[in-house]
């Protein structure tokens, strides 16, 4: 099956980039390119796609409005959000509008068309900076990317302060992740939820699993 790709980005060297990024994936045609918000439901309708690729920020209309549109319109396309921007809240209203994944623009570009085969076979995916989460199913738990991240410096050892400075936060951003991280784990100490998250799934740790196992 081949992919019919909207691409929606403001800048022409994104869209350049990303041309060249899925120049090899022999499954993925982009047959129309947006440049701002208040191009993409008239493109839709003229190359009917199955995938949108958003850039979340542009101008005349922005991707989160972009998402409510296309999913109003058009809900057999599924939308990819492209974005510069890691914070959590954005990445949850994304998928609150709809979103099949959120993939940041530090992806590695060899990565991004297995990005958009994810989100058409309907995997929620996550992708900001190196972490990649793939949303748990329903009623499991859903960690946000940044979480995610985290929990894993957790499980590496890393102390707060440590964690702060690797991921250019304050100690007190951390200290608010991890409260809301324990919250959604229903923990209430570090090995707590370093516990659940390998006997979850949450983290994949072949050392650690088999540590868990029963002798």
């Amino acid at each position: 099956m081949r992919l019919r790709l909207l691409v929606a980005d403001d800048h022409q060297l994104m869209l350049a980039a990303v041309r060249l990024a899925l120049r090899d994936a022999a499954d993925i045609d982009i047959v129309g390119e947006a440049r701002s918000g208040a191009e993409v439901l008239p493109l839709a309708g003229q190359t009917s796609p199955d995938v949108a690729l958003l850039d979340l920020r542009m101008p005349g209309m922005d991707g989160l409005r972009c998402l409510e549109l296309l999913q109003e319109r058009y809900p057999a396309v599924k939308s990819v959000v492209f974005s510069g921007n890691d914070d959590p809240a954005a990445v949850e209203a994304c998928m609150a509008r709809g979103a099949a994944a959120f993939v940041h623009k530090s992806i590695d570009p060899r990565e991004l068309a297995g990005a958009i085969r994810k989100a058409v076979a309907g995997e929620a995916f996550f992708s900001v900076g190196n972490t990649r989460v793939v949303r748990a199913p329903e009623g499991d738990v859903d960690l946000t990317p940044r979480e995610s991240e985290i929990l894993r410096a957790v499980a590496d050892g890393m102390p707060n302060k440590q964690i702060a400075g690797k991921l250019w936060l304050s100690e007190q951003t951390i200290k608010y992740h991890l409260t809301n991280l324990y919250r959604k784990l229903r923990v209430t100490s570090r090995t707590e939820a370093i516990r659940y998250a390998y006997e979850h799934g949450l983290l994949e740790s072949p050392v650690l699993r088999m540590a868990a196992s029963p002798a």
